[in-house]
């Protein structure tokens, strides 16, 4: 199952032995075996401590507290009555209760808490068990919860309480406490406690226990207005922003959402869900799905709000036949919604980045997502807990890393491997581990997507990833997919897009979470088009800086050297990252270091790629401007970073995606088991040597198509390989469409190691005519050929004739050594012999002996008597 939950809670087995053994010591053990379906939970505090409320034997209310710290039980207080209990709040301090409780139906009228009401609002004093204040006493329910202060170190003079009436208004308390013979807590000033109307005339509201803020829906002319009120430590609040809902609720009817547990909401419009979910990233959604239609296919609304617009899901269920689902459950999993409806679908919406569907996971009829989830709907509570009223156990929700990994292994999708993956990084937990398991099913399944290329979408989702979880800020300026546009459909699902009205800010001073939601507001707002990062301009200064050096350009000194400055970091960087990866911490870790290199003394791996060593020209001119634009890139969008923090990001950036190529590169490597033989140029193909071409093609396919930089070392070793792998006319073809580059490196060793058989011959040829001309009179001179003299001459004598110009020749010219019947080759033989007397120009064959007359002679010689049958 993509989810695991985990239990933090469980009314049966934390709480139920404890109320045994109060029970056993007041010799009525057996009593909790039959009163157990009184016990429930009430509420979930912000800090995660838990309030239960049970009956005993005389059918009295009593309240227990759950300390999630200590792990400890609590006898709060007991009320000699048979009643119902509403809801229930503790304060932070543990020295207050609030309690609103309903009159039992078998009581009767003539026990009634109050002449005229129906419900009974209480707030009692517990350390110790002291007065009781009635705050409430009418006809209509009342719901409280109190507020808790962010800062919990010190006890709190002023204690702030939320009164929920089922007659659409909520009112803030405020109550002063003091402490009177030692520890004793009581209320300062009881008969009177100031009251604020905090909101009116709403039909639905949302408590967010973990960020203290109130969600709540007014209904103005038929339309539905979204507010959101945030409660600050002191006894101040804002009212944050306002939206409409393009929504109805009239099917909803009175509606409340994590205000405890209460069993008469639950009877109200059931099968309608409405919840706000948001995480630290600025995301704010509303997830919204009305009474069902019918049991063939059910539709849920996911308003991003952060982002604009709207996305309206309709899923077919297809079982039309069997019993009608429960309801429909959304969970907040942090970067993603899930839509969880039990027997049916899975549906992991992502929020950061909800444009394509194709980056949303949806699975249906997986027998093993049915094993793991409740059938019962569960409740999300704040941050990514949920809670499950019918059994009282409270959970923490994780994406399933095992079971993502292992749905990436095995979907046959498209659309479900590049959702799947997106899933997997965004888990952040041990990404080495994640990435080395993706690399590893990468290398085996480079051909297995059609709709979008997997090593491209590996790269930049990773590379985006790493960035986001140091700074969600800064990562909207990156690219996060390879994949710009998704037209295929998903089966089982339709989904219709819309715009919507972006939030109105209320407030002027943004702090923490608020600060986020208004960049991503402004984001949306202004900047068209999105501001993420493109390697377009990179790829054309780049070529541009190859041609010019071409034509004998030379840009400023101080430029070049900034952008190889920029691309020593990043391969330094890179060195560094993995001498971390390296380094054990601790003794332990220490003496499993020594003794993983003695068992690799024993039984050495192979040795790794010759990566990142190479003095590749080209490509540390490709590192390093990148870095240098993706800086400039951040430097324009963002503002109050440092500059050295932006240049840090840059570099981190870039290392991050190098080293995923050379992960990729030594993972395949190490797969087929390659030794250091395979870089001579003078032994025959293996398969292992072939798959590895290939996947070095496919990587400089993938990167080529994005102008990503490559490890210096990649095209020479690349080079190696094809001349091992590929016959001679596919090896030239791949050289002159640009698949293979031929450096210095690879054609110097391909020089040195092969010898010069007709077949060798014709590929040494094929490839000395390829080459450059700086690189091509270098290279000649290790090949002791009449080939490589003829084009040794040549040149010699290209350079000598290039600043010619004819004068009267002297009468005195040393004649040639030859005496040769063809008069227009002695001409030209005296001509060369007197340039190069007079010295006007010079051969810099720098490590050579100077090419002189007679040996152009001798070639030219040679050259003329092949051309002439002779």
């Amino acid at each position: 199952m993509a989810l695991r939950l985990v239990v933090d809670f469980d009314l049966r087995k934390d709480v139920l032995p404890w109320l045994r053994a109060q029970g056993a010591e007041g010799g009525g053990a057996d009593v909790w075996e039959t009163n157990y379906e009184s016990l429930r939970v009430l509420n979930v505090e912000r800090n995660g401590n838990i309030i239960y409320t049970y009956k005993d034997d005389k059918r009295n209310v009593i309240f227990g507290f759950y300390d999630c710290q200590t792990k400890q039980n609590k006898h709060l207080y007991t009320f000699e009555k048979d009643l119902q209990v509403i809801s229930g709040s503790i304060n932070s301090e543990k020295t207050l209760l609030a309690a609103s409780l309903v009159q039992s139906t078998e009581e009767g009228r003539r026990n009634e808490l109050q002449p005229g009401s129906r419900c009974l609002t209480l707030l009692v004093e517990i350390y110790p068990v002291n007065n009781v204040k009635v705050l409430k006493a009418v006809d209509s329910y009342i719901w409280v919860q109190f507020l808790y202060p962010y800062v919990e170190s010190h006890p709190h003079s002023q204690n702030h309480l939320l009164l929920i009436s089922e007659e659409k208004y909520i009112e803030q308390v405020h109550i002063q406490v003091t402490q009177e013979d030692g520890d004793t807590v009581v209320i300062k000033n009881s008969d009177h406690l100031p009251r604020d109307r905090i909101a009116e005339d709403f039909v639905w509201a949302q408590w967010d226990m973990a960020e203290q803020r109130l969600y709540y829906i007014n209904l103005k002319k038929s339309k539905s207005i979204l507010k959101c009120i945030q409660f600050y430590a002191d006894k101040s609040f804002n009212l944050m922003f306002e939206t409409p809902l393009d929504i109805s609720l009239k099917d909803l009817g009175f509606k409340l959402v994590n205000f405890g547990c209460e069993y008469h909401q639950d009877t109200l419009s059931k099968q309608s869900t409405l919840c706000v979910f948001t995480n630290h990233t600025g995301s704010l959604c509303v997830c919204y799905s009305p009474k069902f239609d019918s049991w063939e296919q059910i539709t849920y609304s996911v308003f991003y709000l952060h982002k604009g617009y709207s996305k309206t899901f309709t899923a077919a269920l297809g079982r039309a036949g069997l019993p009608g689902p429960m309801g429909i459950t959304f969970l907040n999993l942090g970067y993603y919604v899930a839509v969880y409806l039990p027997g049916h679908f899975f549906h992991l919406l992502n929020v950061q980045y909800p444009d394509l569907r194709c980056h949303s996971l949806f699975l249906k009829g997986n027998n093993k997502m049915f094993d793991v989830l409740p059938h019962c709907p569960l409740r999300s509570l704040s941050g990514s807990r949920m809670l499950d009223w019918c059994s009282g156990k409270l959970y923490q929700a994780f994406l399933d890393q095992s079971y993502l990994l292992w749905f990436l292994w095995n979907t046959s999708l498209d659309w479900e491997k590049i959702a799947a993956l997106h899933c997997v990084l965004s888990c952040g937990r041990d990404p080495c581990f994640l990435e080395g398991q993706i690399i590893q099913w990468i290398s085996e399944n480079l051909s297995a997507c059609h709709s979008f290329d997997l090593l491209q979408e590996f790269l930049i989702a990773s590379s985006y990833w790493s960035i986001f979880l140091e700074s969600c800020t800064v990562a909207m300026l990156f690219p996060w997919s390879s994949v710009l546009t998704w037209n295929m459909e998903i089966p089982g699902i339709t989904l219709v897009t819309e715009e919507i009205a972006l939030p109105l800010m209320k407030v002027h001073s943004f702090k923490g979470y608020w600060e986020r939601l208004n960049t991503n507001l402004q984001y949306v707002k202004y900047t068209k088009p999105r501001l993420h990062y493109h390697n377009s301009v990179v790829g054309r200064e780049w070529h541009n800086l190859i041609s010019e050096e071409k034509t004998g350009k030379r840009r400023a000194t101080a430029y070049v050297r900034n952008i190889l400055d920029n691309a020593l970091k990043v391969i330094s960087n890179i060195e560094a990252r993995n001498s971390e990866k390296e380094t054990p911490g601790g003794f332990f870790l220490l003496t499993c270091y020594f003794l993983k290199v003695m068992v690799s003394l024993l039984s050495p791996e192979p040795r790794v790629m010759p990566l990142l060593q190479e003095e590749d020209h080209h490509q540390r001119l490709l590192i390093g401007l990148m870095v240098s634009e993706l800086k400039d890139h951040l430097l324009r969008h963002l503002q109050g970073v440092e500059r050295k923090n932006t240049e840090q990001m840059a570099l981190d950036y870039v290392s991050k995606l190098l080293d995923l190529i050379c992960r990729i590169l030594e993972s395949t490597w190490r797969k087929h088991k390659l030794n250091p033989w395979v870089l001579r140029c003078n032994r025959r193909n293996s398969a292992a040597e072939f798959a590895v071409f290939h996947t070095m093609t496919r990587i400089l396919e993938a990167t080529s198509s994005l102008l990503l930089p490559l490890p210096p070392g990649f095209h020479t070793l690349h080079m190696i390989l094809g001349v091992n792998c590929l016959p001679l006319h596919n090896l030239l073809h791949y050289v002159d469409n640009g698949v293979l580059l031929l450096t210095e490196t690879a054609v110097t060793r391909l020089m040195k190691d092969l010898d010069n058989t007709e077949k060798n011959e014709k590929l040494k040829f094929g490839i000395i005519v390829r080459l450059p001309p700086l690189i091509g009179q270098k290279i000649c001179r290790l090949w002791d050929h009449p080939v490589s003299s003829n084009i040794i001459s040549r040149n010699h004598v290209t350079r000598l004739l290039q600043n010619y110009k004819k004068q009267a020749q002297s009468s005195v010219i040393k004649k040639s050594s030859f005496t040769v019947e063809f008069l227009p080759l002695n001409y030209f033989i005296e001509i060369l012999t007197h340039l190069e007397s007079s010295n006007q120009a010079l051969c810099d064959f720098e490590g050579h002996d100077n090419v002189d007359a007679e040996f152009v002679e001798e070639a030219a010689l040679k050259h003329t008597t092949m051309l002439l049958g002779l």
